[in-house]
């Protein structure tokens, strides 16, 4: 009787984190390059009462025994890496990348990675993100251009107003054998870790790295619906969780109410 309370309660703390993880998704529906997160739940240990295989006195064996499981808790929260959609903005320091990879920008003195490519120019020319920090390799634009044009394989390049091109670099992409073990540090940024593993440059287009589109951005993978429907099977879940700890507290009510 008490084992069923404290089972209930794990499982309404494990859909707890599950709507806080749908939240979270749901909150950043509209943001740029954003990727959804899954959680991942597993049982707890079991209680063995009898082992599955055990021998009877009668020298026959026990096809499955008796196991009670002691509930559930969370395994994970799994970063879901599909592409999102693209969203034409005309703007050519907006970037989307159509396929593997993250662009690598400066802050300060760490190198963090994103799918966001909405890049803008700071005061001294330099390609920077919302943030301030600094698209890498560094892409000063002098004041002197009029046009700047980022092919599908990371060249960029600027031309003046007699159509001199004034600047030429070639931009790469990174990626990661585990993109999930990313840590995210939000403003859309992602750290390497031990998990992720150390982060492989390329050539857009190349070995299996994305191409850029100039002029887009890509739109976050969350799908509303999808969202929602999760979110009313685990407000569900957790009702009926709830509802195993008041009927246990009434079946122990009933234990206690009864006389000799």
């Amino acid at each position: 009787m008490i084992r069923s309370l404290w089972t209930a309660a794990t499982g309404m703390a494990t859909q707890q984190m599950n709507i806080d993880v749908i939240a979270h998704n749901l909150a950043n529906a509209n943001t740029t390059g954003f990727k959804r997160s899954r959680a991942n739940f597993e049982d707890l240990m079991y209680q063995t009462t009898t082992a599955p295989g055990s021998q009877t006195q009668t020298g026959t064996e026990i096809p499955t025994g008796i196991q009670v499981g002691m509930g559930s808790r969370t395994a994970a929260v799994q970063k879901i890496f599909a592409q999102g959609s693209f969203t034409d903005t005309s703007n050519p320091l907006d970037m989307a990348i159509e396929g593997q990879g993250f662009f690598k920008v400066l802050r300060g003195t760490d190198e963090t990675y994103t799918r966001s490519g909405d890049f803008k120019m700071d005061k001294d020319g330099f390609v920077v993100d919302a943030m301030g920090n600094r698209l890498q390799p560094e892409v000063s634009i002098p004041n002197t251009a009029i046009q700047v044009t980022v092919d599908p394989g990371g060249l960029v390049s600027a031309v003046d107003q007699t159509g001199t091109v004034v600047i030429t670099t070639q931009l790469n992409l990174y990626r990661f054998t585990n993109q999930g073990g990313l840590v995210s540090v939000g403003k859309n940024l992602f750290i390497p870790s031990d998990s992720s593993g150390d982060a492989q440059e390329g050539t857009p287009g190349q070995d299996g790295f994305g191409t850029l589109m100039q002029g887009f951005l890509e739109s976050s993978n969350i799908n509303v619906v999808e969202e929602m429907v999760n979110m009313i099977a685990g407000q569900r879940a957790y009702e009926a969780n709830s509802k195993i700890i008041k009927t246990s507290d009434e079946m122990l009510q009933m234990a206690n109410n009864v006389r000799a």
